[in-house]
């Protein structure tokens, strides 16, 4: 493996890291709505957002960066229906500086509205 690839392993039960640093880019797995504890959390569109985007501050943090160092999110919903709850609770974690993003919609993990990948660059 190369020096400049860092894995960030997952405590969860599920095969993949929850982050990868290579190079100056992090790069963090999908994260669905779930506690630290790994419980999944079902709920409004805005309670799963801001689930997710609690874990993904956390994976940030641990990693060194921090909201304003994400450059690149992937936003799957599970219908369009959801666009405009979503956006009210997920702009809030990012004020001015807004990451590129994609969304789309798809059959979701467990039921749930809402999964979230994003991307982050990260200066030495």
């Amino acid at each position: 493996m190369s020096q400049a690839v860092k894995r960030y392993p997952t405590t969860l039960p599920v095969p993949f890291s929850k982050a990868i640093r290579a190079g100056n880019f992090l790069l963090l797995s999908g994260q669905i709505s779930m506690s630290a504890a790994g419980e999944v959390i079902h709920g409004s569109v805005t309670e799963q957002t801001h689930a997710i985007m609690e874990r993904i501050g956390e994976t940030l943090r641990e990693c060194g960066a921090d909201y304003k160092d994400v450059i690149k999110a992937t936003i799957w919903l599970s219908s369009m229906d959801h666009f405009a709850e979503f956006n009210e609770a997920y702009k809030a974690y990012f004020q001015d500086a807004l990451p590129v993003r994609s969304t789309v919609t798809a059959g979701l993990a467990l039921g749930l509205d809402v999964e979230i990948e994003v991307q982050a660059w990260i200066e030495d």
